[in-house]
């Protein structure tokens, strides 16, 4: 049986995955779609030009090759920066309009927001030069579940906060895999706190971020530049994980710093907590643990499902006669499982398979259109500090003994299975675990790795041990 190019751009998905390892992936490549396959190019997208240009610059070899492992007779990848599906116009609110792909609601008639305040909103932050809103992105339209509530809750209290009052906590880091609802919430606070008129927020994706504090360089209006972000009441920075650069990142720090300690606010999002950000500056992922951070876990089902509704209720408002039995919408609700996009990628092939062949959705039809967005479980991800606080507990010791310098051999045995289990159950590269464990040097790293390595094939209590550890981290 022949493979569908989905298929074959899920294998390519998993070779890149394992050539350039996790963080890289999840950086990089986790927002790349598949477009189609025409003859000997395919044709791939991303949803903006600092990606397309970053990939093409640093992985266009290496996609090409991933591909040419599935399919030898590709020879060239067409890269594009795709614009967002049913996107409502920025300068008004979508009253009724389409619900973004993940946790949203259609407004309701009479919403909170007057669309006065919505184009004063939009305006306010274009003024400060912010990156687009998109005006379906609202609290109105977030659906709250057990994975996002504490994030919510947090974020819609940044968001009615008023000049003047005490600050409760800063930042304010909500971190999430893709198309969990993050930038969704940045959006939020964006809309809801430039609409009172008293304060001025400004969302930045990070790629704006760097884009604007380049362009004040070369320019020589960086003073400009750095008085204008630090006079904001709020600043909402989105996708923290793409800033790149040590003099972004330094003037980023200065500027978190200066905006923090004069009592604004900060919002941040990203795709993994602070202590995971390995290319920043340890100064600044200090920083932001300090503040408050929040992790939006996976869409749960019951969530899941209300998405599903409030998509094809979307959906209806542009095509009356698209029509979703029930058992259609709660078999996708529990086998999409992945994240929002996800599930609208599911309806929105329903919905052109229905209205292209004429044909009415059935079960049937379902399984076939979204068997490749079924995903298989993920294994559970491992972190250097778990595994660094479950070796400690097993041999009695503490996580600081083993980031120390001590060199007795109660502490020496820990810190080396530690380091070796760093190894094989994390993508973390020799100097980045050696990092993580007191800022040792890459070489002790691989001595600690050898010698566990040589003492497991020997010493069967050894063996033992490290299985028992193991089994605790994956469990």
């Amino acid at each position: 049986m022949e493979i569908t190019d989905q298929e074959r751009w899920a294998r390519v998905k998993g070779r890149l995955r394992a050539e350039v390892g996790d963080d890289v992936y999840s950086s990089w490549f986790t927002r790349m779609d598949l477009e189609g396959v025409d003859k000997d190019t395919v044709r791939l997208s991303v949803p903006t030009r600092f990606l397309k240009s970053w990939v093409q610059s640093h992985y266009g070899d290496r996609v090409l090759n991933c591909w040419r492992a599935e399919e030898d007779k590709i020879q060239r990848i067409e890269l594009t920066v795709r614009s967002a599906v049913l996107r409502s116009n920025t300068s008004k609110p979508a009253a009724n309009g389409a619900a973004p792909a993940c946790e949203t609601r259609t407004a309701k008639p009479g919403a909170d927001e007057p669309r006065q305040m919505t184009l004063h909103s939009a305006a306010t932050n274009d003024a400060l030069g912010g990156s687009p809103l998109d005006a379906r992105l609202t609290f109105e339209n977030f659906l709250i579940g057990r994975s996002n509530t504490l994030a919510h809750a947090a974020a819609k209290q940044v968001a009615v906060a008023r000049r003047g009052d005490s600050v409760m906590f800063n930042p304010l880091y909500i971190h999430a895999g893709v198309g969990l609802g993050k930038t969704h919430l940045l959006h939020a606070v964006t809309w809801a706190g430039n609409a009172g008129g008293e304060r001025k927020v400004l969302y930045l994706t990070a790629e704006k971020f760097m884009y604007g504090f380049v362009s004040a360089l070369k320019t020589h209006t960086a003073l400009a530049f750095k008085e204008a972000l630090r006079g904001i009441d709020v600043l909402v920075i989105d996708d923290l994980q793409f800033l790149q650069g040590r003099n972004i990142q330094a003037e980023f720090c200065h500027t978190l710093n200066a905006l923090i300690d004069a009592g604004r606010q900060v919002v941040i999002a990203a795709d993994r907590p602070p202590t995971d950000l390995e290319n920043l500056d340890d100064r600044v992922r200090s920083r932001l643990a300090g503040g408050l951070v929040v992790e939006m876990g996976p869409l749960g089902e019951e969530l899941r499902l209300e998405i599903l509704k409030a998509r094809i209720a979307a959906a209806r408002s542009h095509h009356e006669s698209f029509e979703v039995p029930d058992e259609v919408v709660e078999f996708i609700a529990k086998s999409v499982t992945h994240n929002g996009r996800d599930l609208e990628g599911a309806l929105n092939r329903l919905l052109a398979h229905s209205k292209l062949t004429g044909q009415p959705v059935t079960l049937e039809m379902a399984e076939r259109e979204v068997r490749d967005l079924i995903r298989p479980q993920e294994p559970k991800r491992v972190k250097i500090e778990d595994i660094q606080r479950v070796v400690a507990r097993q041999y009695n010791v503490s996580r600081s003994d083993l980031l120390s310098s001590r060199r007795t051999a109660n502490v020496v045995r820990p810190r080396q299975v530690a380091m070796y289990l760093a190894k094989t159950l994390t993508l973390r590269s020799l100097p980045e675990i050696g990092r993580r464990f007191g800022g040792r040097d890459h070489t002790t790293v691989l001595h600690a790795v050898r010698k566990i390595e040589g003492l497991v094939g020997t010493d069967s209590s050894l063996a033992d041990e490290i299985e028992l550890l193991k089994r605790q981290l994956q469990e």
